[in-house]
Protein backbone atom coordinates (compact mmCIF):
# COMPACT_ATOMS: atom_id res chain seq x y z
CA UNK A 1 0.00 0.00 0.00
CA UNK A 2 1.34 3.55 -0.89
CA UNK A 3 1.86 5.62 1.90
CA UNK A 4 1.85 9.48 0.72
CA UNK A 5 3.83 11.95 2.79
CA UNK A 6 2.98 15.52 3.67
CA UNK A 7 6.10 16.76 4.74
CA UNK A 8 7.17 18.67 2.08
CA UNK A 9 11.07 20.12 1.25
CA UNK A 10 12.89 23.54 -0.48
CA UNK A 11 15.24 22.51 -3.14
CA UNK A 12 18.01 22.75 -0.20
CA UNK A 13 16.55 19.46 1.72
CA UNK A 14 15.39 21.89 4.69
CA UNK A 15 11.51 20.94 5.72
CA UNK A 16 8.85 23.61 4.59
CA UNK A 17 6.91 25.06 7.83
CA UNK A 18 3.49 22.95 6.66
CA UNK A 19 0.04 25.00 5.44
CA UNK A 20 -2.94 23.47 3.75
CA UNK A 21 -2.09 25.26 0.55
CA UNK A 22 1.15 24.03 0.24
CA UNK A 23 0.24 20.13 1.62
CA UNK A 24 -2.94 20.18 -0.24
CA UNK A 25 -1.07 21.35 -3.70
CA UNK A 26 1.53 19.08 -2.81
CA UNK A 27 -0.32 16.04 -2.19
CA UNK A 28 -2.28 16.49 -5.28
CA UNK A 29 1.13 16.62 -7.23
CA UNK A 30 1.79 13.41 -6.28
CA UNK A 31 -1.42 11.99 -6.88
CA UNK A 32 -1.66 13.66 -10.24
CA UNK A 33 1.76 12.22 -11.09
CA UNK A 34 0.32 8.07 -10.46
CA UNK A 35 -2.99 8.90 -12.21
CA UNK A 36 -4.16 8.51 -15.43
CA UNK A 37 -4.98 11.80 -16.51
CA UNK A 38 -4.22 14.97 -14.65
CA UNK A 39 -6.92 16.94 -12.72
CA UNK A 40 -8.81 19.59 -14.43
CA UNK A 41 -8.25 22.76 -13.29
CA UNK A 42 -11.21 24.98 -12.12
CA UNK A 43 -10.33 29.15 -12.61
CA UNK A 44 -14.18 29.61 -11.97
CA UNK A 45 -14.30 28.15 -8.65
CA UNK A 46 -10.72 30.23 -8.10
CA UNK A 47 -12.11 33.53 -8.70
CA UNK A 48 -15.06 32.86 -6.74
CA UNK A 49 -12.96 31.91 -3.62
CA UNK A 50 -10.53 34.75 -4.51
CA UNK A 51 -14.03 37.48 -4.87
CA UNK A 52 -14.65 36.35 -1.11
CA UNK A 53 -11.52 36.89 -0.35
CA UNK A 54 -11.48 40.47 -1.06
CA UNK A 55 -14.93 41.15 0.03
CA UNK A 56 -13.94 39.82 3.67
CA UNK A 57 -10.96 42.02 3.50
CA UNK A 58 -11.31 45.01 1.91
CA UNK A 59 -14.76 45.44 0.48
CA UNK A 60 -16.14 46.66 -2.16
CA UNK A 61 -19.27 47.41 -0.69
CA UNK A 62 -22.32 46.49 -2.95
CA UNK A 63 -23.20 49.10 -5.00
CA UNK A 64 -27.07 49.25 -3.47
CA UNK A 65 -25.45 49.55 0.36
CA UNK A 66 -23.10 52.63 -1.15
CA UNK A 67 -26.31 54.44 -3.54
CA UNK A 68 -25.94 58.43 -3.41
CA UNK A 69 -28.67 59.64 -1.32
CA UNK A 70 -28.38 62.91 -3.67
CA UNK A 71 -29.58 60.81 -6.61
CA UNK A 72 -32.72 60.07 -6.07
CA UNK A 73 -35.69 62.02 -4.23
CA UNK A 74 -37.20 60.66 -1.06
CA UNK A 75 -40.81 60.22 -0.10
CA UNK A 76 -41.33 59.83 3.60
CA UNK A 77 -44.51 57.91 5.12
CA UNK A 78 -45.29 58.31 8.43
CA UNK A 79 -48.28 56.82 8.47
CA UNK A 80 -48.19 52.82 8.52
CA UNK A 81 -48.84 50.63 5.14
CA UNK A 82 -50.92 47.30 6.19
CA UNK A 83 -50.19 44.47 3.89
CA UNK A 84 -52.21 41.99 1.83
CA UNK A 85 -50.48 38.82 3.70
CA UNK A 86 -50.71 40.25 7.07
CA UNK A 87 -47.94 42.37 8.33
CA UNK A 88 -47.39 45.75 8.43
CA UNK A 89 -44.56 48.34 7.79
CA UNK A 90 -45.34 51.26 10.98
CA UNK A 91 -43.56 54.06 8.27
CA UNK A 92 -42.05 53.68 5.01
CA UNK A 93 -39.72 55.71 2.31
CA UNK A 94 -40.18 55.44 -1.43
CA UNK A 95 -37.14 56.66 -3.92
CA UNK A 96 -38.52 58.38 -6.56
CA UNK A 97 -37.21 60.28 -9.92
CA UNK A 98 -38.75 62.53 -12.27
CA UNK A 99 -38.84 63.89 -15.61
CA UNK A 100 -41.17 67.25 -17.40
CA UNK A 101 -43.40 69.02 -16.09
CA UNK A 102 -46.47 68.76 -14.31
CA UNK A 103 -49.11 71.14 -15.66
CA UNK A 104 -51.42 73.30 -13.36
CA UNK A 105 -54.43 70.63 -13.53
CA UNK A 106 -52.10 68.17 -12.82
CA UNK A 107 -53.60 65.75 -15.03
CA UNK A 108 -50.71 65.05 -17.71
CA UNK A 109 -48.92 62.25 -15.04
CA UNK A 110 -47.71 59.20 -16.31
CA UNK A 111 -46.39 56.73 -13.75
CA UNK A 112 -43.39 53.72 -14.69
CA UNK A 113 -43.58 50.71 -13.00
CA UNK A 114 -40.51 48.95 -13.21
CA UNK A 115 -39.25 45.43 -13.54
CA UNK A 116 -37.92 43.01 -10.71
CA UNK A 117 -34.50 44.60 -9.88
CA UNK A 118 -34.76 48.11 -11.59
CA UNK A 119 -34.51 51.21 -9.73
CA UNK A 120 -36.28 54.55 -10.25
CA UNK A 121 -33.63 55.61 -12.51
CA UNK A 122 -35.45 55.17 -15.97
CA UNK A 123 -33.52 58.10 -17.95
CA UNK A 124 -30.43 60.24 -17.35
CA UNK A 125 -31.33 63.43 -15.09
CA UNK A 126 -29.95 66.58 -13.35
CA UNK A 127 -29.45 64.28 -10.42
CA UNK A 128 -27.94 61.47 -12.15
CA UNK A 129 -26.41 61.87 -15.23
CA UNK A 130 -25.72 57.85 -15.93
CA UNK A 131 -27.96 56.46 -18.67
CA UNK A 132 -31.52 55.30 -17.10
CA UNK A 133 -32.64 51.62 -18.40
CA UNK A 134 -35.04 53.00 -20.18
CA UNK A 135 -32.97 56.14 -21.17
CA UNK A 136 -34.10 56.38 -25.32
CA UNK A 137 -37.77 56.07 -24.24
CA UNK A 138 -38.41 58.57 -22.32
CA UNK A 139 -37.73 62.36 -23.23
CA UNK A 140 -38.60 65.51 -25.50
CA UNK A 141 -40.24 63.97 -28.46
CA UNK A 142 -39.75 60.33 -27.16
CA UNK A 143 -42.19 57.36 -26.89
CA UNK A 144 -43.12 59.07 -23.10
CA UNK A 145 -42.61 62.75 -24.31
CA UNK A 146 -41.87 64.98 -21.46
CA UNK A 147 -42.49 68.11 -23.33
CA UNK A 148 -46.66 66.45 -22.65
CA UNK A 149 -46.36 64.54 -19.70
CA UNK A 150 -44.94 64.40 -15.97
CA UNK A 151 -43.11 61.37 -16.02
CA UNK A 152 -42.71 59.22 -12.37
CA UNK A 153 -40.94 56.29 -11.53
CA UNK A 154 -40.06 54.86 -7.99
CA UNK A 155 -38.54 52.05 -6.67
CA UNK A 156 -41.07 49.66 -5.29
CA UNK A 157 -41.05 48.87 -1.12
CA UNK A 158 -39.07 45.62 -0.72
CA UNK A 159 -36.53 46.98 -3.31
CA UNK A 160 -32.62 48.30 -2.27
CA UNK A 161 -32.23 51.52 -4.45
CA UNK A 162 -33.98 54.10 -1.84
CA UNK A 163 -37.28 52.69 -0.68
CA UNK A 164 -38.03 50.58 2.22
CA UNK A 165 -37.03 47.12 2.14
CA UNK A 166 -34.97 44.18 3.70
CA UNK A 167 -31.86 46.18 4.23
CA UNK A 168 -34.02 49.33 5.48
CA UNK A 169 -33.96 49.87 9.19
CA UNK A 170 -36.56 48.36 11.59
CA UNK A 171 -37.63 51.27 13.52
CA UNK A 172 -39.22 49.28 16.68
CA UNK A 173 -35.00 48.16 17.03
CA UNK A 174 -32.89 50.01 15.16
CA UNK A 175 -31.35 46.79 12.96
CA UNK A 176 -31.57 45.87 9.71
CA UNK A 177 -35.08 44.02 8.82
CA UNK A 178 -33.02 41.32 7.21
CA UNK A 179 -36.03 38.36 7.20
CA UNK A 180 -38.13 39.85 9.56
CA UNK A 181 -39.61 42.01 6.53
CA UNK A 182 -43.02 41.37 5.66
CA UNK A 183 -43.93 39.46 3.07
CA UNK A 184 -45.70 42.53 0.60
CA UNK A 185 -47.70 42.07 -2.94
CA UNK A 186 -47.46 43.57 -6.21
CA UNK A 187 -50.95 45.37 -4.90
CA UNK A 188 -48.72 46.57 -1.69
CA UNK A 189 -46.20 47.95 -4.13
CA UNK A 190 -48.66 49.87 -5.76
CA UNK A 191 -50.57 51.64 -2.59
CA UNK A 192 -47.47 52.59 -1.26
CA UNK A 193 -47.27 54.88 -5.18
CA UNK A 194 -50.19 55.88 -4.73
CA UNK A 195 -49.41 58.02 -1.58
CA UNK A 196 -46.47 59.40 -3.47
CA UNK A 197 -48.90 60.31 -6.40
CA UNK A 198 -51.93 61.48 -4.42
CA UNK A 199 -50.48 63.13 -1.08
CA UNK A 200 -47.51 64.09 -1.88
CA UNK A 201 -47.96 65.44 -5.51
CA UNK A 202 -51.99 66.12 -4.87
CA UNK A 203 -52.64 64.47 -8.34
CA UNK A 204 -56.43 62.73 -8.27
CA UNK A 205 -56.03 60.76 -11.25
CA UNK A 206 -52.38 59.99 -13.80
CA UNK A 207 -53.22 59.72 -17.20
CA UNK A 208 -51.59 56.58 -17.74
CA UNK A 209 -49.83 53.75 -15.20
CA UNK A 210 -47.18 51.80 -17.38
CA UNK A 211 -45.03 49.42 -16.63
CA UNK A 212 -43.44 46.35 -18.23
CA UNK A 213 -42.49 42.81 -16.65
CA UNK A 214 -43.37 42.79 -13.30
CA UNK A 215 -44.07 46.76 -14.27
CA UNK A 216 -46.60 45.14 -16.40
CA UNK A 217 -48.47 44.00 -13.44
CA UNK A 218 -48.17 46.68 -11.15
CA UNK A 219 -49.84 48.69 -14.03
CA UNK A 220 -52.92 46.43 -13.98
CA UNK A 221 -52.79 46.38 -9.93
CA UNK A 222 -52.49 50.27 -9.98
CA UNK A 223 -55.86 50.32 -11.72
CA UNK A 224 -57.21 47.63 -10.06
CA UNK A 225 -57.07 49.15 -6.38
CA UNK A 226 -57.06 52.80 -8.02
CA UNK A 227 -59.63 52.81 -10.59
CA UNK A 228 -60.62 56.05 -10.18
CA UNK A 229 -57.06 57.84 -10.16
CA UNK A 230 -56.03 56.58 -13.40
CA UNK A 231 -56.98 57.17 -17.21
CA UNK A 232 -55.30 54.77 -19.46
CA UNK A 233 -53.21 51.17 -18.52
CA UNK A 234 -50.37 50.25 -20.29
CA UNK A 235 -49.33 46.77 -19.58
CA UNK A 236 -46.43 45.48 -21.71
CA UNK A 237 -45.54 41.37 -21.16
CA UNK A 238 -47.25 41.37 -17.56
CA UNK A 239 -49.95 39.30 -16.53
CA UNK A 240 -52.61 39.23 -14.55
CA UNK A 241 -52.18 35.86 -12.72
CA UNK A 242 -48.74 34.39 -12.30
CA UNK A 243 -48.39 31.25 -14.30
CA UNK A 244 -46.68 27.49 -12.94
CA UNK A 245 -43.55 27.98 -15.12
CA UNK A 246 -42.51 31.28 -14.01
CA UNK A 247 -42.91 30.58 -10.80
CA UNK A 248 -41.28 27.31 -10.77
CA UNK A 249 -37.93 29.08 -12.32
CA UNK A 250 -38.00 32.38 -9.70
CA UNK A 251 -38.90 29.25 -6.99
CA UNK A 252 -35.11 27.95 -7.89
CA UNK A 253 -33.80 31.58 -8.53
CA UNK A 254 -34.86 31.74 -4.57
CA UNK A 255 -33.57 27.92 -3.41
CA UNK A 256 -29.94 28.66 -4.92
CA UNK A 257 -29.96 31.60 -3.32
CA UNK A 258 -30.90 30.53 -0.09
CA UNK A 259 -28.46 27.63 -0.07
CA UNK A 260 -25.53 29.53 -0.06
CA UNK A 261 -24.53 29.53 2.99
CA UNK A 262 -23.15 33.18 3.27
CA UNK A 263 -26.48 33.93 2.52
CA UNK A 264 -27.22 33.11 6.79
CA UNK A 265 -31.35 33.25 6.84
CA UNK A 266 -31.01 36.96 5.52
CA UNK A 267 -28.47 38.10 8.27
CA UNK A 268 -25.53 38.43 5.99
CA UNK A 269 -25.51 42.68 6.65
CA UNK A 270 -21.86 43.81 7.59
CA UNK A 271 -20.57 40.38 6.56
CA UNK A 272 -19.53 38.48 3.67
CA UNK A 273 -22.90 38.71 1.41
CA UNK A 274 -23.52 35.72 -0.84
CA UNK A 275 -22.68 36.49 -4.07
CA UNK A 276 -22.15 33.14 -5.29
CA UNK A 277 -25.70 32.16 -5.01
CA UNK A 278 -27.04 35.73 -6.43
CA UNK A 279 -24.62 34.93 -8.95
CA UNK A 280 -26.22 31.43 -9.73
CA UNK A 281 -29.68 33.12 -9.93
CA UNK A 282 -29.14 35.32 -12.48
CA UNK A 283 -28.01 33.38 -14.63
CA UNK A 284 -30.76 31.31 -14.33
CA UNK A 285 -32.88 34.55 -14.60
CA UNK A 286 -30.61 35.61 -18.07
CA UNK A 287 -31.92 32.55 -19.37
CA UNK A 288 -35.85 32.74 -18.88
CA UNK A 289 -35.19 36.39 -19.70
CA UNK A 290 -34.31 35.90 -23.31
CA UNK A 291 -35.54 33.12 -26.41
CA UNK A 292 -33.71 30.38 -28.03
CA UNK A 293 -34.00 31.41 -31.37
CA UNK A 294 -31.66 34.37 -30.27
CA UNK A 295 -29.17 33.11 -28.72
CA UNK A 296 -29.18 30.29 -31.86
CA UNK A 297 -28.19 33.63 -33.71
CA UNK A 298 -25.51 34.99 -31.36
CA UNK A 299 -23.98 31.98 -30.14
CA UNK A 300 -24.57 28.80 -31.72
CA UNK A 301 -22.89 26.07 -30.14
CA UNK A 302 -19.39 27.32 -30.42
CA UNK A 303 -16.79 27.28 -27.92
CA UNK A 304 -14.65 30.00 -26.29
CA UNK A 305 -11.32 28.20 -27.71
CA UNK A 306 -11.88 25.20 -29.88
CA UNK A 307 -8.47 24.84 -29.63
CA UNK A 308 -8.17 23.48 -26.08
CA UNK A 309 -9.57 20.79 -23.89
CA UNK A 310 -13.29 21.32 -23.03
CA UNK A 311 -13.53 22.29 -19.18
CA UNK A 312 -16.35 22.15 -16.78
CA UNK A 313 -16.08 25.83 -16.18
CA UNK A 314 -17.81 28.49 -18.63
CA UNK A 315 -16.32 26.65 -21.80
CA UNK A 316 -19.12 26.93 -24.33
CA UNK A 317 -19.76 30.98 -25.72
CA UNK A 318 -23.21 30.80 -24.31
CA UNK A 319 -21.73 30.03 -20.71
CA UNK A 320 -19.23 32.65 -20.58
CA UNK A 321 -22.19 34.93 -21.45
CA UNK A 322 -24.17 33.76 -18.41
CA UNK A 323 -21.28 33.79 -16.64
CA UNK A 324 -20.78 37.39 -17.38
CA UNK A 325 -24.39 38.60 -16.65
CA UNK A 326 -24.33 36.43 -12.89
CA UNK A 327 -20.61 38.33 -12.20
CA UNK A 328 -22.28 41.62 -13.53
CA UNK A 329 -25.36 41.23 -11.45
CA UNK A 330 -23.86 39.41 -7.92
CA UNK A 331 -23.06 42.71 -6.10
CA UNK A 332 -25.48 45.43 -7.91
CA UNK A 333 -28.80 44.27 -5.71
CA UNK A 334 -29.72 42.76 -2.21
CA UNK A 335 -29.94 39.52 -2.33
CA UNK A 336 -33.34 39.70 0.55
CA UNK A 337 -34.80 42.14 -1.93
CA UNK A 338 -34.62 39.79 -4.84
CA UNK A 339 -35.87 36.95 -2.90
CA UNK A 340 -38.98 39.41 -1.20
CA UNK A 341 -40.01 40.90 -4.73
CA UNK A 342 -39.53 37.42 -6.86
CA UNK A 343 -41.99 35.80 -4.02
CA UNK A 344 -44.20 39.17 -5.05
CA UNK A 345 -44.33 38.32 -8.66
CA UNK A 346 -45.31 34.59 -7.57
CA UNK A 347 -48.46 36.02 -5.60
CA UNK A 348 -50.03 38.10 -8.45
CA UNK A 349 -53.38 37.06 -8.90
CA UNK A 350 -56.25 39.63 -9.61
CA UNK A 351 -59.00 37.17 -9.28
CA UNK A 352 -61.76 37.75 -7.13
CA UNK A 353 -61.19 35.77 -4.73
CA UNK A 354 -57.47 36.14 -3.65
CA UNK A 355 -58.19 40.42 -4.08
CA UNK A 356 -60.81 39.51 -1.44
CA UNK A 357 -59.01 37.72 0.86
CA UNK A 358 -56.55 40.39 1.07
CA UNK A 359 -58.51 42.92 1.62
CA UNK A 360 -59.93 41.25 4.79
CA UNK A 361 -56.27 40.38 5.85
CA UNK A 362 -55.15 43.93 5.83
CA UNK A 363 -58.19 44.97 7.24
CA UNK A 364 -57.54 42.50 10.13
CA UNK A 365 -53.83 43.85 10.73
CA UNK A 366 -55.23 47.56 11.00
CA UNK A 367 -57.37 46.17 13.67
CA UNK A 368 -54.77 44.22 15.76
CA UNK A 369 -52.19 47.48 15.07
CA UNK A 370 -54.87 49.39 16.60
CA UNK A 371 -55.29 47.44 19.55
CA UNK A 372 -58.45 44.79 18.75
CA UNK A 373 -58.64 41.74 18.61
CA UNK A 374 -59.03 39.15 16.06
CA UNK A 375 -59.46 35.60 16.51
CA UNK A 376 -56.62 33.40 15.33
CA UNK A 377 -59.34 31.21 13.71
CA UNK A 378 -60.51 34.44 11.24
CA UNK A 379 -56.93 35.52 10.22
CA UNK A 380 -56.97 35.12 6.64
CA UNK A 381 -52.88 34.16 7.17
CA UNK A 382 -51.52 32.54 10.52
CA UNK A 383 -48.63 35.02 11.62
CA UNK A 384 -45.64 35.43 10.47
CA UNK A 385 -43.10 32.44 11.44
CA UNK A 386 -45.47 30.27 12.11
CA UNK A 387 -46.89 29.55 8.69
CA UNK A 388 -43.87 27.81 6.97
CA UNK A 389 -43.57 23.90 6.89
CA UNK A 390 -42.55 20.82 4.84
CA UNK A 391 -44.78 18.22 3.22
CA UNK A 392 -44.58 15.48 6.27
CA UNK A 393 -45.24 12.80 2.80
CA UNK A 394 -43.19 12.45 -0.26
CA UNK A 395 -44.88 14.61 -3.28
CA UNK A 396 -48.15 12.68 -5.19
CA UNK A 397 -50.11 14.40 -7.54
CA UNK A 398 -53.56 15.19 -6.23
CA UNK A 399 -56.72 17.17 -7.74
CA UNK A 400 -56.85 20.46 -7.36
CA UNK A 401 -59.35 21.47 -4.52
CA UNK A 402 -61.15 25.02 -3.61
CA UNK A 403 -63.38 27.03 -5.74
CA UNK A 404 -60.82 27.67 -9.00
CA UNK A 405 -60.29 23.67 -8.95
CA UNK A 406 -60.80 23.67 -12.76
CA UNK A 407 -59.91 26.03 -15.53
CA UNK A 408 -63.54 27.48 -16.11
CA UNK A 409 -63.50 28.34 -12.58
CA UNK A 410 -60.54 29.76 -12.80
CA UNK A 411 -60.96 31.93 -15.79
CA UNK A 412 -64.47 33.11 -14.64
CA UNK A 413 -62.61 34.06 -11.33
CA UNK A 414 -60.21 36.17 -13.03
CA UNK A 415 -62.64 37.45 -14.88
CA UNK A 416 -64.30 38.57 -11.96
CA UNK A 417 -61.69 40.28 -10.96
CA UNK A 418 -60.40 42.26 -14.04
CA UNK A 419 -63.59 43.73 -14.38
CA UNK A 420 -62.93 46.25 -11.36
CA UNK A 421 -60.84 48.22 -14.55
CA UNK A 422 -62.68 46.91 -17.83
CA UNK A 423 -64.28 50.18 -18.62
CA UNK A 424 -60.61 51.94 -18.36
CA UNK A 425 -58.72 52.17 -21.98
CA UNK A 426 -55.85 49.37 -21.39
CA UNK A 427 -53.01 48.86 -24.37
CA UNK A 428 -51.52 45.01 -23.80
CA UNK A 429 -48.61 44.21 -25.24
CA UNK A 430 -46.88 40.85 -25.89
CA UNK A 431 -44.05 38.83 -27.18
CA UNK A 432 -44.17 35.45 -28.97
CA UNK A 433 -40.76 34.90 -28.61
CA UNK A 434 -41.49 35.84 -24.76
CA UNK A 435 -41.56 32.32 -22.27
CA UNK A 436 -41.03 33.82 -19.25
CA UNK A 437 -44.38 35.81 -19.88
CA UNK A 438 -45.86 33.91 -22.87
CA UNK A 439 -48.05 35.58 -25.15
CA UNK A 440 -51.15 33.50 -23.86
CA UNK A 441 -50.74 35.51 -21.23
CA UNK A 442 -51.39 39.16 -22.62
CA UNK A 443 -54.28 37.47 -24.82
CA UNK A 444 -55.79 36.34 -21.50
CA UNK A 445 -55.91 39.75 -20.05
CA UNK A 446 -56.84 41.39 -23.40
CA UNK A 447 -59.73 38.55 -23.68
CA UNK A 448 -60.86 38.97 -20.09
CA UNK A 449 -60.79 42.75 -20.20
CA UNK A 450 -63.16 42.54 -23.37
CA UNK A 451 -65.09 40.01 -22.17
CA UNK A 452 -65.82 41.96 -18.54
CA UNK A 453 -66.20 45.45 -20.64
CA UNK A 454 -69.33 43.93 -23.08
CA UNK A 455 -70.51 42.65 -19.52
CA UNK A 456 -70.46 46.13 -18.27
CA UNK A 457 -72.68 47.41 -21.21
CA UNK A 458 -69.75 48.50 -23.37
CA UNK A 459 -68.14 47.17 -26.66
CA UNK A 460 -65.12 46.52 -26.06
CA UNK A 461 -63.27 49.19 -28.10
CA UNK A 462 -61.26 50.30 -25.64
CA UNK A 463 -59.28 47.29 -24.89
CA UNK A 464 -56.15 47.35 -27.55
CA UNK A 465 -53.95 44.54 -27.79
CA UNK A 466 -50.65 44.51 -29.74
CA UNK A 467 -48.31 40.88 -30.20
CA UNK A 468 -44.81 41.01 -31.57
CA UNK A 469 -44.42 37.82 -33.47
CA UNK A 470 -40.70 36.64 -34.15
CA UNK A 471 -40.91 38.06 -36.96
CA UNK A 472 -40.17 41.14 -35.03
CA UNK A 473 -38.56 40.26 -32.28
CA UNK A 474 -36.66 37.40 -30.63
CA UNK A 475 -35.59 38.98 -28.24
CA UNK A 476 -37.79 37.22 -26.07
CA UNK A 477 -38.95 39.05 -22.48
CA UNK A 478 -36.04 41.31 -22.62
CA UNK A 479 -37.94 42.95 -25.80
CA UNK A 480 -39.35 46.04 -24.13
CA UNK A 481 -35.79 46.89 -23.33
CA UNK A 482 -34.22 45.91 -26.85
CA UNK A 483 -36.55 46.79 -29.36
CA UNK A 484 -37.48 50.11 -28.34
CA UNK A 485 -39.67 51.20 -31.62
CA UNK A 486 -41.76 48.37 -31.87
CA UNK A 487 -42.76 48.87 -28.07
CA UNK A 488 -42.67 52.30 -28.24
CA UNK A 489 -45.16 53.23 -31.25
CA UNK A 490 -47.97 51.75 -29.93
CA UNK A 491 -47.46 53.05 -26.70
CA UNK A 492 -47.05 56.46 -28.02
CA UNK A 493 -50.28 56.47 -30.55
CA UNK A 494 -52.05 55.08 -27.60
CA UNK A 495 -51.17 57.63 -24.66
CA UNK A 496 -51.79 60.67 -27.58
Amino acid sequence: MLRISRRCFNSSGLLLKPSPTRTRGAVQNLTDSLASNPQLSFPCLDKQEKRSKTLLEDGPEPSYQSMKEHHVHKYKSEDPIFLDYGGYLPKFEIAYETWGRLNEHRDNAILIHTGLSASSHAKSNALNLKKGWWEEFIGPGKYLDTTKYFIICTNVIGGCYGSTGPSSIDPADGKRYATRFPIVSINDMVRAQNRLVSSHFGIKALHASVGASMGGMQSLAYAHEFPDQVNKIVSISGCARSHPYSIAMRFCQRQVLMSDPNWNRGFYYDSLPPHTGMKLARQIATITYRSGPEWEVRFGVERTDPSKQPALCPDFIIENYLDHQGEKFCLQYDPNSLLYVSKAMDLFDLGAIERQKAELSRSQAEAKFKGAYVPFEELQFEPSGSNCSLPSTPYEEKPRKGRRATPEESRRDLLEGLKTLAHKDVLVIGVESDILFPAWQQREISDLLTEGAKELGLEGSNIRHVELGSDVSIFGHDTFLLSLDHIGKPVSEFLN
